[in-house]
């Protein structure tokens, strides 16, 4: 009772076309897809500064525990 056919489908898909016209609907859907793409871009691009950051730290505190290290045994 709740679903949607696939002939209630067509008949909006339809209409849609009617009024928006095939030409504005590409558009649309070029627009949205660059944004999509636009927004996947953006993720990846935080997700690896992120990765980078990390790796910094790491490299900073394995270097500090080495100087650590340095001291330690040149005061020996």
């Amino acid at each position: 009772m709740g679903g949607f056919g696939i002939w209630e489908l067509l008949i909006v898909a339809v209409i849609v076309i009617i009024l928006f016209g095939t030409k504005k609907l590409r558009n649309i859907g070029g627009d949205l897809g660059s944004a999509v793409k636009g927004f996947k871009n953006a993720m990846t691009d935080e997700n690896t500064k992120k990765e980078e950051a990390s790796e910094n730290l790491v490299d900073k505190s394995t270097a500090a525990d080495e100087q650590k290290t340095t001291k330690e045994k040149d005061q020996a």
